[in-house]
């Protein structure tokens, strides 16, 4: 499309994009090359950067709740369930700590996300692919030539692990033994949430497990460079995610903001603490109970790394339809969500794009 500018001139924003795409250099490649400006579909409307400053959007003090988890098998267990509950039911996002992933492995999985990322441009061009059936893949906005809204200020590097299945030998050499070790962790870690939200809901213990929504995991480790022009811009548009659940990993450079109660607020990074954060699917099929809240990330003059493992069903279980729980449902509170499955969701989500729209609108009962 060719939009005129108030100079007079034309834009042609999808040609624009193509080149950029087939640098296959990514943002990382606009800030190596000394770019002072940022192209112009990098600019987000200036409705989606109200409120940059999260400290100053509201007088009220809000802060993401922390859950200590040493002690969830034994006394602690109920006073960890109740937090869960809260948070979920709340926020949609909590950090937990003594989670049983040692901080030589987190900061060992940030070191190898950062090395890979900062490598040359031609080193990186390898693993340039647009393909989701790619099982390893390099790329710039997952959507850019689709989205119709203005690109994210990042790259990003996903391994999607079928069943909890990768061969080693596909990962970039200079990450491969980080990601390796990191999947076992979160694997691990899985089991031990699993637990605890379908206790939290008052379900067995099994009970997520049994139904296999959280059995396959997406490993997408994003690099926000520094920006010339970071108000302009953002790291990621207000979205909230697609999978049962997110287990974020980030550095301690400042971004993350959630919307809660109509402010935002930023997730601190804590040392030793991963971010969990409900997602669309968990809403969907605990009718609203649990929520998958709306976040965004900011961009900055620092160099920010994160890795998010998305969890969702099995490849087995992803036509298997999903809808609200049967027994959170009552006469008061009747189903909200029509029955789906994950790969009509992800068809609709990834087609609609990061618009600021929450996905799940789209799948509610008429």
């Amino acid at each position: 499309m060719e939009v005129a500018s108030e100079e007079g001139s034309s834009y042609d924003r999808a040609k624009e994009l193509k080149d950029f795409d087939e640098t296959k250099a990514g943002v990382k490649g606009l800030v190596d090359s000394g770019a002072v400006k940022i192209p112009k579909f990098f600019i987000h409307p200036l409705e989606s950067l109200k409120n940059l400053n999260a400290s100053s959007t509201s007088t009220v003090c809000f802060q993401v709740p922390v859950i200590d988890l040493e002690g969830f098998e034994g006394s602690r267990r109920k006073e960890i369930l109740t937090g869960i509950l809260e948070a979920s039911e709340t926020w949609g996002f909590f950090q937990v700590v003594n989670h049983g992933v040692s901080l030589c492995i987190m900061d060992g999985m940030l070191e190898g996300v950062r090395r890979f990322h900062e490598q040359p441009k031609d080193v990186k061009m390898e693993w340039y692919s647009r393909d989701y059936k790619q099982p390893v893949r390099y790329f710039c906005n997952g959507n850019l030539l689709v989205n119709k809204g203005a690109a994210n200020w990042r790259d990003s590097i996903a391994f999607d692990f079928h069943d909890g299945q990768l061969d080693p030998h596909n990962f970039p050499p200079i990450c491969r033994e980080a990601v390796s070790e990191y999947i076992k962790h979160m694997i691990k870690l899985r089991k031990t949430l699993s637990e605890l939200l379908s206790e939290a809901l008052g379900l067995h213990s099994d009970y997520l497990a049994s139904i296999g929504c959280m059995e396959t995991e997406s490993l997408v480790c994003h690099y926000y460079p520094a920006c010339p022009e970071p108000d302009l811009t953002l790291g990621a548009t207000k979205h909230s995610d697609p999978s049962f659940l997110t287990i974020l990993l980030q550095n301690n450079i400042r971004g993350l903001q959630v919307l809660h109660q109509s402010n935002w607020v930023d997730v601190p990074s804590l040392p030793g603490a991963f971010v969990i954060n409900i997602g669309d699917f968990i809403q969907l099929i605990t009718n609203d109970k649990f929520r998958s809240v709306e976040h965004r990330v900011l961009a900055g003059q620092v160099p920010r790394v994160s890795v998010a493992c998305f969890f969702y069903p099995s490849t087995a279980n992803k036509l298997k339809p999903y809808a609200p729980i049967k027994e959170l449902l009552t006469e008061s509170n009747p189903p909200i969500y029509r029955e789906t499955h994950v790969t009509e969701y992800m068809a609709y989500f990834r087609a609609k794009g990061l618009d600021g729209n929450s996905s799940l609108p789209h799948f509610k009962l008429q």
